[in-house]
């Protein structure tokens, strides 16, 4: 058998945010277009949900306008793009006319390929993006999201795909994005959609466990027809497997790909240089680790978690958290770990291991999944934990986005006074209250990006580090911050300069700044005492108050919403008893055990 095996290169997206938490900015994307576009890549994937998101929040660049430039810069390659089903680009499920509107939009600026997922593999969440897709005269992937449990058998992945192939799509993609594939597993899979279906398969593997290169090349021998790889430079670990690795493995094979390796290997060079740029998002979890095997756990997933115990001094728990997060996924289901229901285990778990008892606390995207606002889980839930998170709320069995009623033109609306374009109004869509903050930054030309930090010396003794941050949890008049401090200083002027970041916003500082900087903290809330006192276990935000001083509640009722890890909880009222003060407001940054709200039975 020959066949030419075609290669989606995943430099522009998820190779930087597997690795580099996203933060690759346009300005290093477009100098190298053109040799890109000079490969013969079958296309290049340059957007999806945190690429969207971390333009936004972090780098303050206008998604849309990156698109629109890429598409300028690559006029001879496909741009591809990541889209969860009715969840787009968000956590939520949308309105069709949003669905609609986003994709035609989406293919309007740019996009030619469209791989469209459901993190519950629940087909029913992509009709609407698919029959988008096929207006849009685009093409449309239909994906597997690939994991292993009971339910996950080789006959379900197929039936899903024969799903998928009668709603209209264009090709398959099987999206291993834990890095879970084993290379014979693989190559079964492949020759059982190959043979089902007359649709070409693509291969999306992570490297997490270090067996991806086998897994596509047991793919291809079973009638796989696309890899995604990553160019060298960003490849590997939480990564993808390497372009040029790939190549050279099939050149002068009935499978080579008649790609450049020399061209290739000159766009390696140039990321290896900007790599450097991003140095302080760098993780000591994005290399191989073949926990993921037992556990589940996308690497990202894990460095999240990680942060997360070491802001509460429980970084030891990390094993008790990974031994829980099967026991919730099996409690739930069996989900696929993808976003969002990757967070919404790993949260769960997270919340199950500090509070020391299992289910204390739900959070509020458990109890929508258990629900069914997100779809119909793959195994049989457990029906206690169901009845204790929902109550006596009607359980969803239709297609979520059945219930929704049409919202684009309420949130026109919303944002009319700053959107300029039915693409910023999508902006404000996907993410409402970044969204709104990035436009009315816009509006004031106060757009700022998030500050790099500079690039260690070679010769300084920080260098070997790879810019790796040490990092802290400190305490000052009851306030925790995590500060995150890059190198051992550089001399200047008798002073002492150093780089670091406080809770996530970097800052060259020098150290009477430094002191002053965290010692200037108000620390005014107390730590919860009184059996009336409200608190929360965990650091996080307060999305909203849902209460008033004077107000009579009862216990259990929810008086607060907040967020952690991207993950909304409410926090319920210890008893029965009227509202005497409330020291917290929307946006608040709060710290385990201090006083929300206090209650006078």
């Amino acid at each position: 058998m020959s066949k030419k095996i075609q290669v989606t290169d995943t430099i522009l997206r998820d190779a930087h945010q597997s690795l580099l938490a996203t933060r690759m900015r346009t300005e290093d994307m477009l100098p190298i277009c053109a040799k890109l576009d000079r490969v013969g890549y079958w296309s290049l994937e340059v957007w999806g949900g945190a690429t969207f998101d971390a333009c936004v929040r972090f780098l303050k660049e206008d998604p849309w306008e990156r698109l629109r430039a890429l598409r300028k810069a690559l006029p001879n390659t496909r741009l591809q793009m990541l889209v969860r089903g009715q969840n787009l680009l968000g956590y939520r499920h949308y309105s069709d006319d949003v669905v609609e509107a986003f994709i035609a939009r989406s293919a309007e600026n740019g996009i030619d390929v469209f791989r469209i997922f459901d993190a519950m593999n629940d087909v029913r969440n992509l009709e609407t993006a698919i029959r988008a897709v096929k207006k849009s005269g685009k093409h449309a992937q239909g994906t597997l999201c690939y994991t292993t449990s009971p339910v996950h058998t080789i006959g379900a992945f197929v039936e899903q795909a024969k799903t998928m192939a009668a709603m209209g799509i264009d090709s398959l993609a099987i999206k291993d994005m834990a890095g879970l594939l084993t290379p014979y597993a693989t190559g079964e899979l492949v020759k059982a959609l190959k043979d089902a279906l007359p649709l070409e398969v693509a291969i999306h593997a992570h490297d997490t466990a270090g067996v991806a290169t086998m897994c596509q090349l047991k793919a291809i021998e079973n009638g796989a027809d696309r890899i995604d790889t990553a160019i060298s430079s960003m490849a590997w670990g939480t990564s993808h497997p390497g372009t040029e690795s790939m190549v050279a493995a099939l050149r002068d094979t009935p499978f080579d790909t008649g790609l450049d390796l020399a061209l290739l290997q000159e766009i390696g060079l140039y990321f290896h240089a900007v790599r450097k740029k991003y140095h302080q998002f760098e993780s000591e979890f994005t290399g191989v680790d073949t926990r993921v095997q037992v556990n589940q756990v996308p690497g990202g997933m894990i460095s999240n978690l990680a942060n997360q115990l070491k802001e509460q001094g429980a970084l030891e728990r990390m094993s008790d958290v990974l031994a829980e997060i099967p026991r919730v996924r099996e409690d739930l289901g069996f989900p696929p770990l993808v976003t969002p229901t990757s967070q919404i285990v790993g949260t769960q778990a997270f919340f199950n291991v500090l509070a020391g008892e299992r289910y204390k606390t739900i959070t509020n995207e458990v109890k929508f999944y258990l629900q069914g606002r997100y779809g119909k889980a793959p195994g049989k839930v457990d029906e206690k934990l169901r009845r204790q998170a929902i109550g006596g709320e009607e359980l969803i069995e239709v297609r979520p986005a059945d219930l929704l009623k049409p919202e684009l033109d309420k949130l026109r609306g919303e944002i009319s006074a700053l959107a300029r374009s039915e693409e910023d109004v999508l902006t404000y869509a996907m993410f409402p209250d970044i969204g709104r903050k990035f436009l009315e930054e816009r509006e004031a030309g106060t757009l700022q990006p998030e500050a790099l930090l500079p690039i260690p010396d070679a010769n300084s003794p920080s260098a070997g580090g790879a810019g790796v941050p040490t990092e802290f949890v400190i305490d000052v008049h009851g306030e925790s911050y995590r500060v995150d401090i890059t190198g051992v200083g550089i001399k200047g002027e008798g002073k002492r300069h150093f780089y670091l970041s406080i809770d996530g916003m970097p800052e060259e500082v020098v150290f009477e700044p430094l002191n002053n900087y965290i010692a200037g903290s108000d620390g005014k809330r107390r730590q919860s005492s009184a059996p009336g006192d409200v608190s929360t276990n965990m650091p996080g935000n307060i999305v909203e108050v849902l209460v008033k001083p004077g107000d009579t509640v009862k216990a259990g009722q929810a008086l607060l919403i907040t967020e952690a890890m991207k993950m909304e909880t409410e926090i319920q009222a210890p008893l029965t008893g009227t509202i005497k003060a409330i020291h917290v407001a929307k946006g608040d940054r709060i710290n385990p055990g201090e006083v929300l709200i206090e209650i006078e039975a």
